[in-house]
């Protein structure tokens, strides 16, 4: 059997949502990739997982340190562990010549992220992060249009990331990405899918970033007179009126059978009451008032690119649930997309003609990211069985150039002032990145 033939085998070093989600592309595509072993230090989780894919029990361990510590048994260690934890699994990965699939974003510092980038490089595995927005039918159908020059030169792009009133509540104010300190800023732990989107989509180097944002409603102050700081023991007459009630969101998704995320994050255990045993004593049954978060829920930034090209990204909580949307202005037309339909307008003919690329979500998380999760571990997979990096869109000096970006976001979000993008990911092996 040739080895383009053989299914590429995959080590999860993380099963948590994220890890979860790309082992599942294995189990659903057999012929083209399976599970060997697993990491978990999360007994429960990792536990569920090996009895899924079927592990023995020697492919089983309780974290990444124990899974690196004997000989590569995979071809490919896919790293979702947390955001703080990637640079020390890539780095020990690389040396066994595990080629990785990388969690977003790479490292929450750029030291790091230059680390991981050097790591890959030195070992000669490929890398790549998941910035899966990159990889859906839809970007791959905007990218088309503007590459035949359908609305001409980019001059300008507005663009929103609508992250969702629960979904804050949920990862960014109750959840693991709650606080700078233990994870990352919000613009990197959420939206650096949307900063590299832009940096593909635009096609030029990012020259020059200004930024505003501030944590504004979840926050004690916010928290209503009478409140409790749980939502099971808060008084009905307050909880009733609450948007962000844990007890109401959550046990509603138990009680239409939904046990995957973001209910698997709080609990392993589906029942009434397991679930009210986790929004007693965990952290995802807090009042969203009375949380330790300390990131932003909103935040502007404008970016300028090379040849003069401008960009504007908002990013707010106070959405309800829907995909990305997008409007760029171009010297012979504008368009128009919310993740799904393409909008154009031809400024020559007048007329407006519209593409759906056809694919039944939003461009959440809930859907696979519009496919994109689906279209990442199909383009890596096929790249490690080809042997062919080019395979991969969102490889290392793509990934660190778009982070750089977030990183310069940050610094003129704190500084209130325009910040000049250190060099970019470009300079490391002094060639362009592609677009």
């Amino acid at each position: 059997m040739s080895r383009a033939a053989q299914p590429v085998q995959l080590l999860i070093l993380g099963a948590g949502s994220r890890g979860a989600t790309y082992a599942d592309y294995a189990r659903r595509h057999p012929d083209e990739c399976v599970v060997v072993g697993v990491a978990e230090p999360d007994a429960g989780r990792r536990i569920a997982f090996a009895q899924v894919f079927g592990l023995p029990a020697e492919a089983v361990f309780t974290d990444w340190q124990a899974a690196l510590a004997v000989p590569r048994f995979a071809e490919v260690a896919v790293i979702a562990t947390q955001d703080s934890d990637h640079v020390a699994p890539v780095e020990a990965a690389a040396a066994l010549g595990y080629h990785l699939l990388l969690e977003k974003p790479m490292a929450p510092d750029e030291a790091g992220c230059r680390r991981i980038v050097a790591a890959a490089g030195a070992h000669g595995v490929m890398l790549g992060v998941c910035h899966v927005l990159r990889y859906t039918a839809y970007t791959q159908a905007l990218r088309a249009l503007l590459d035949a020059g359908t609305i001409g030169d980019i001059v300008s792009v507005e663009h929103l990331e609508p992250v969702g009133y629960w979904h804050q509540a949920h990862s960014f104010v109750r959840g693991h990405w709650r606080n700078e300190a233990s994870s990352s800023p919000m613009l990197l732990a959420k939206s650096c899918h949307d900063l590299d989107w832009l940096r593909y989509i635009v096609g030029q180097t990012c020259e020059r970033v200004s930024s505003f944002g501030s944590l504004k409603h979840f926050r004690r102050q916010e928290q209503p007179l009478g409140a409790s700081d749980r939502c099971v023991t808060c008084p009905s007459v307050i909880e009733s009126q609450c948007p962000y009630s844990a007890t109401r969101y959550y046990f509603g998704q138990l009680n239409a059978g939904q046990t995957g995320w973001p209910l698997n994050v709080v609990t392993t255990t589906f029942t009434p009451e397991g679930l009210g045993q986790a929004l007693s004593e965990g952290p995802y049954g807090r009042c969203v008032y009375a949380c330790d978060n300390n990131v932003v829920d909103h935040q502007v930034v404008n970016f300028e690119f090379t040849g003069g090209v401008t960009a504007s990204f908002t990013m707010t909580a106070f959405t309800r649930a829907r995909g990305r949307e997008t409007r760029i202005f171009g010297t012979r037309g504008e368009l128009r997309g919310n993740s799904q339909e393409i909008e154009v307008f031809d400024f020559l003919t007048g007329e407006t003609s519209l593409v759906d690329t056809e694919v039944a979500s939003d461009g959440s998380i809930l859907s696979g990211h519009g496919g994109g999760d689906d279209g990442l571990m199909r383009a890596f997979v096929s790249a490690v069985a080809q042997e062919d990096a080019s395979l991969i869109l969102s490889g290392p000096l793509e990934t660190l150039e778009s982070h750089l970006m977030v990183f310069a976001a940050e610094q003129a979000r704190h500084r209130g002032t325009v910040v000049q993008v250190s060099p970019n990911a470009a300079h490391l092996n002094g060639r362009s990145s592609t677009r």
